[in-house]
């Protein structure tokens, strides 16, 4: 018998006593303000959420971004926020490099991890979100969810395209346990979180 063969016979051997499933019909960890969760774990990640009343408060929601009088290329897929760079018009994605503001909508928030659902849906390059700068994602306040459980459930594949959930700017600590900010991705993120702030469940 080969050791490949003794390996394999070995974990055949061992048998495990059978557990039974978690009880998915518990109740999940919710919050009273599901809005103030969201802000706070988004800006312990190192993003920044703003709540507006309306959408015509968009564009002011971020006017007062560091990098946003320098910016260059600005690309926005939200009406009430001006860009100068169609993202159509782009053939290849590797033209993205550089952006530096991009102005995107966002599908619901995740309050407990700070998460934003992101998807390709009328984006041409999909590669945006990560290329860019400075990324600012849009949302409802009221389409904000307690938890990924409640997430999920919101999740619909009904044909090819993309999705991600995105949490903050990047960022990495790999080298020495230094926490780089912007290491393989957007150097901030500022989600803008419009009308009445969503109350607990």
């Amino acid at each position: 018998m080969s050791s490949r063969q003794k390996i394999l016979a070995t974990i055949r051997s061992c048998t495990l006593a059978p557990a039974a499933l978690p009880d998915l019909a518990q109740s999940w960890i919710a919050y009273d303000d599901r809005c103030k969760q969201f802000a706070e774990v988004l800006q312990s990640v190192g993003g920044k959420c703003v709540f507006v009343d309306r959408r015509d408060q968009i564009a002011a929601a971020f006017a007062d971004h560091p990098a946003l009088a320098s910016a260059k290329k600005i690309v926005s897929h939200v009406p009430e926020a001006a860009g100068n760079l169609d993202l159509d018009s782009v053939a290849d994605p590797h033209d993205l490099e550089d952006v530096d503001f991009a102005i995107l909508p966002g599908q619901f928030g995740v309050a407990e991890n700070g998460a934003i659902w992101t998807t390709d849906r009328g984006l041409k390059h999909r590669a945006i979100y990560f290329m860019v700068q400075h990324l600012v994602l849009v949302l409802d306040a009221d389409q904000i969810v307690n938890n990924m459980h409640e997430a999920y459930l919101r999740l619909k594949f009904e044909g090819r395209g993309f999705g991600a959930f995105i949490s903050g700017p990047s960022k990495t600590a790999d080298i020495e346990q230094s926490l780089v900010i912007g290491a393989h991705g957007p150097r901030s993120l500022t989600v803008v979180c419009i009308g009445p702030r969503a109350s607990g469940s």
